[in-house]
């Protein structure tokens, strides 16, 4: 394990001696956590172990490490503690988010906040952490702390739900098979005006993609600001909002195959109704009571990686070649508008993706099979 640790601060991240790298964890409490499993809370709890192994192999190449192992938060897409903050910060620039009522904002999701706090980060970069490794259960790819430390020249791997067997499986991909098709999938997307999902489950679902940008995650997290999960491989965008018109259907959840199928009915790009698993949908629309926001239609996403396999661990399952995911909640720091302490994927296995653009339409994936090959195509993308 430790030589996998190792390969991974080195090979995606790129860290060197000297560097500051801060590892977050998270542990589950039973008493908050009803929707998780127990078993899967033993083992999550588990992987709060790797947050010392982290630490060690990176102090061992050289680094300065800094670490928290926090309460979990209960909801992908929440921000984290403010002793994460300090850490990933410095006291001197917590100390001026306070003074200027900025923090609280952040802290709240609050958009207007965001710009002066990147200007105060910005004045005191040297303070800002060089490396995350962010392991906890919940995500923390969708907030305003991973994207100031990004913005701000650090780089940040997220791997939430991590299972140590990926350091073996899915990360054991090599970064240059990743890339071409990656990279391709992600400038189609952003070429494309609109998609079409549709499956033989009953998924039937129109996506407006127009004037956003398509997104490649490959793994190579060495370039200052870079940003991605662990394991890596999808292309994705934030379709535009308001305008996803249709239904999306899937078997599994982000920890395990649901009781039956759930039918996901979209109207003018918000999640309408839910019918299906009952335990999902009873935790969905507990969510969209406090967050009414939280219903947006914020990810379109692709799987690229072909060594990802797990269906019943969402950091992998939405890595898997040929999958389309679906995300609800929060799409602000990829391009999107929305800003809502949730962001929830769901994977479509064996899809049908049609990409329409101006005077041109590709099917990208029939019925869970790549039609586009990677690398640079010039002209016309279909």
């Amino acid at each position: 394990m430790r030589e996998a640790v190792k390969r991974l601060l080195l090979h995606n991240l790129g860290l060197k001696a000297e560097e500051n790298l801060l590892v977050l964890g998270d542990t589950l409490n039973p008493s908050v956590e009803g929707d998780v499993e127990k078993g899967e809370m033993r083992r999550r709890n588990e992987t709060t172990n790797l947050v010392p192994v982290f630490s060690q192999v990176a102090e061992e190449i050289g680094a300065k490490v800094r670490s928290l192992v926090y309460p979990a938060l209960g909801a992908h897409g929440k921000e984290p503690p403010t002793e994460a903050w300090e850490l990933a910060f410095g006291k001197g620039i917590m100390d001026t988010l306070e003074e200027r009522g900025l923090l609280k904002g952040l802290l709240s999701k609050d958009l207007r906040a965001y710009q002066p706090a990147l200007e105060v980060v910005r004045e005191r970069v040297e303070k800002v952490v060089d490396v995350v490794v962010a392991i906890p259960h919940y995500s923390t790819s969708h907030t305003s702390f991973r994207k100031l430390i990004t913005e701000s020249g650090g780089r940040y791997a997220s791997m939430p739900l991590f299972d140590p067997l990926m350091l073996t499986t899915s990360l054991a991909v090599e970064l240059e098979e990743l890339k071409p098709l990656t990279e391709r999938l992600a400038t189609l997307l952003a070429e494309a005006e609109e998609a079409v999902i549709t499956s033989e489950d009953g998924t039937n679902l129109h996506l407006v993609l127009k004037g956003r940008t398509g997104m490649a995650d490959t793994g190579d997290l060495r370039a200052p600001g870079s940003f991605g999960n662990l394991p890596a491989g999808e292309a994705f965008i934030a379709p535009v909002e308001g305008c996803a018109q249709g239904t999306y259907s899937t078997k599994w959840g982000p920890t395990r195959r649901l009781a039956e199928t759930t039918k996901f009915t979209v109207r003018d790009g918000l999640l309408e109704s839910i019918v299906g698993d009952r335990g999902l949908c009873s935790y969905l629309e507990g969510i969209f009571e406090e967050h009414p926001q939280a219903r947006n239609v914020a990810e379109l996403g692709i799987g690229t990686n072909p060594k990802a396999s797990r269906p019943d661990n969402i950091l992998e399952a939405e890595k898997i070649l040929g999958t389309v995911h679906l995300a609800f909640g929060d799409n602000s720091t990829f391009g999107g508008r929305v800003k809502v302490p949730f962001h929830q994927d769901f994977v479509l296995f064996e899809p049908t993706l049609l990409l329409k653009g101006d005077g041109w339409e590709k099917v990208v994936i029939q019925q869970g099979e790549v039609m586009v090959q990677g690398g640079r195509q010039d002209g016309n993308p279909c």
